[in-house]
This record gives C-alpha cells, sequence and structure tokens, in this order.
C-alpha cells in the first residue's frame, strides 16, 4: 500500500527523533518540519517491521487521538 492510499488528512513529514522501545508497546518521537515533536505508541513488533531507526524519515499520520507512523 502506498502512502497515498491511505485516507488520513493530517500527515506530518519528519525524522525520527527518539524511541523508547518497551517489551509489547514503544513510544516514537518524530521531529516534524515545522519544528514540533509527534508521539506516536505502538507495538515493539511494528517498530521491528517497519525498520525504524533515530534518524529515519517517516510520515506521522494523525486521526483523532492515534498517531500512526509509515515509512517514505
Amino acid at each position: 500500500m502506498s502512502i497515498t492510499a491511505i485516507n488520513v488528512r493530517n500527515q506530518f513529514r519528519g525524522t525520527v527523533k527518539e524511541i523508547i522501545e518497551g517489551p509489547v508497546v514503544s513510544e516514537v518521537d518524530v521531529l516534524t518540519a515545522g519544528g514540533l515533536i509527534v508521539t506516536s505508541v505502538i507495538t515493539t513488533r511494528s517498530i521491528k517491521d517497519l525498520d525504524l531507526a533515530v534518524g529515519r524519515e517517516v510520515v506521522a499520520l494523525v486521526k483523532s487521538t492515534e498517531v500512526s507512523i509509515a515509512t517514505l
């Protein structure tokens, strides 16, 4: 699935600033181009599946109170 196929209006491009990894869920801080930090809580398995690492470019997808992460 491409990023254009996702129907979410609030998308923020940015760079992974920090990952706080837990046994089941982890926090991912994304520094956006506007200088804001968006934090997502996702499964630790997703961190590995998306190959997330500090410095990686991502898109934070915001829907209601949920923030999802997609790689570029």
